[in-house]
């Protein structure tokens, strides 16, 4: 439908620019007239509806989400219903043709049957939570850890509150809550740990010394050395810095 919005309001431009019956001036404001100043639609496809989506991306399978899980698909198509309610209030908002107002108010309208028609779907199946087969681990899927504190405190409510709810603030108790040291391990075999150590030994860091860096090279060893005083000496009390002017003073 949407499509045959877009063919049936650029159908007179869309002939004209195929048989090129006007001058470019005139041919130009016919096909960008009444706010279509998309050159895709002008020039690419020729006044017609392109297959695409929302976003200008050429249709492709990726379009098609599924993961195989009907109760986690049937949640992802109310979503998808939900956002495409949402466009069409948008589009409707943004033009004053009747005819065009009131196809996608129907397309609007058709969205929230889709969405209800998915829930009923969704709610046939029970349990249906969560989706998939294998269970979560009992002493972490009612729990609540709050890390907004401070300002910006979490806000309270059923989301995270009341008797189906944990809710952790102490920093202690957020941490290593699985019963082990809360820091990250990993094993290696001897082969990788052998080429491990070879590449530590190799990429390791000289802590003495003080290099000549191609940014030194670049400013100049004196300039470079004149940086680095700079840097490191204190300023006098009560005054700024040494008065003597750069060399460029006065010039």
């Amino acid at each position: 439908m949407i499509g045959t919005i877009v063919a049936m309001l650029n159908k007179g431009a869309k002939g004209r620019l195929a048989e090129g019956v006007e001058t470019e001036a005139e041919l130009y404001r016919a096909i960008s007239g009444a706010g279509n100043d998309s050159h895709v639609t002008q020039v690419l496809y020729g006044g017609g509806p392109p297959l695409v989506n929302s976003a200008g991306v050429p249709w492709t399978a990726a379009y098609i989400d599924t993961i195989g899980e009907p109760t986690a698909d049937l949640r992802s198509n109310i979503a998808a219903e939900a956002r495409a309610k949402i466009v069409y209030e948008r589009l409707i908002n943004l033009t004053d043709d009747p005819g065009v107002k009131e196809a996608l108010g129907f397309l609007m309208t058709r969205e929230i049957a889709h969405q209800k028609s998915f829930e009923k779907a969704l709610y046939s199946i029970a349990p249906n939570f969560p989706p998939g087969k294998t269970p979560g681990d009992p002493r972490f899927t009612s729990v609540y850890f709050n890390m907004s504190q401070g300002e910006g405190d979490a806000v309270r409510g059923p989301w995270n509150a009341g008797e189906r709810w944990q809710f952790v603030s102490d920093r202690d108790q957020q941490a290593a809550v699985d019963g082990g040291t809360g820091l990250p391990t990993v094993a290696l075999a001897a082969a990788e740990e052998t080429v491990v150590q070879q590449m530590a030994s190799r990429t390791a860091s000289v802590t003495t010394g003080d290099p000549l860096t191609g940014a030194e090279l670049g400013m100049g060893e004196d300039a470079a050395l004149n940086d680095i005083t700079r840097a490191v000496k204190p300023t006098p009390a009560g005054g700024s810095t040494d008065p003597t002017p750069p060399a460029s003073a006065g010039l």
